[in-house]
């Protein structure tokens, strides 16, 4: 079974197509590839397909590394597009795929980078069920209240302006109780920020991975949160693993500009195939 592993700002994905894959990816599966000892070690898996219809070049599956399925990942997009380009899966550089969010339209900027038409955020979703129209709410978790600003991007995220503590928080204490809280029945991704004029840094704790160096869709929920309070777009955002670039209009339509590249290619041996295989049983 043949994959490739790339990464965006250190966020790394194993690229799989559906037709080399011999069983069904279940939790357990992709745990298993996931793993930093015993598998290939990354943030995820990505799982093209072979599209349906006419109009996109492919289906994207996204799934985290606990197993879980995302919406959408808007490094693991960029990555996924860059390899579509790359394996000859089209030779457009604008071109539609589809994930469980939605459409997404990437356009290739370079061998490296490219830009995703991520669609309209919103501040209320069902995500957030209990939240007011402008997703401005407040919770406890790690033993304080925090402010907070809920922003649908495709996937559910919370931003927390905390400015300058934002260097100096333990994610791993703090993130787990947000991630699970009562107010978020299907989890939430948490993002810590300082806003600086159009320049914001944040630190992600991503749902169902934890800590992570870089976050798209992270970056994108904190970009709009920051325009909503006033930040002029574009919007550079400041992660652990590099910068992207996060453009929001009048309509909240959020275009995500960044790198991501390939780190290797290979094959699952024989006996990590086996061993993937006697997961079903």
């Amino acid at each position: 079974m043949r994959f490739e592993k790339w990464q965006a700002l250190g966020n790394d994905y194993v690229i799989v197509e559906r037709d080399a894959v011999p069983w069904e990816l279940t939790p357990e599966r992709v745990r298993l590839i996931c793993a930093p000892h015993f598998g290939l070690g990354s943030d995820g898996v990505l799982l093209l397909s072979h599209p349906r219809d006419g109009e996109h070049v492919a289906e994207l599956r996204i799934f985290n590394p606990d197993g879980s399925e995302a919406e959408l990942s808007g490094n693991g997009a960029r990555e996924a597009a860059l390899y579509l380009r790359r394996a000859g899966w089209t030779d457009a550089d604008e071109f539609s795929i589809r994930t469980v969010a939605g459409d997404i339209r990437p356009r290739i900027t370079s061998a490296t980078s490219c830009a995703i038409g991520i669609g309209r955020a919103r501040t209320s979703s069902d995500d957030y069920p209990s939240g007011n129209a402008d997703g401005i709410g407040a919770l406890e978790a790690g033993g304080r209240e925090w402010r907070f600003r809920h922003i649908w991007v495709g996937n559910p995220q919370c931003v927390i302006e905390v400015g300058d503590e934002v260097e100096h928080l333990d994610l791993t204490a703090i993130g787990p109780g947000i991630e699970h809280h009562e107010l978020f029945p299907n989890r939430t991704n948490v993002s810590f920020t300082r806003v600086d004029g159009s320049t914001v840094r944040a630190r992600i704790y991503e749902r169902g991975v934890g800590e992570t160096m870089s976050s798209g869709t992270g970056a994108c929920g904190a970009a709009v949160a920051a325009v909503l309070d006033g930040a002029r777009s574009p919007i550079s955002v400041r992660l652990d693993g590099g910068e992207l670039e996060v453009a929001v209009d009048g309509e909240l339509e959020v275009t995500l500009t960044g790198p991501a590249e390939p780190v290797f290619a290979g094959e699952l041996s024989g006996e990590l195939l086996a061993r993937l295989e006697r997961l079903d049983t």
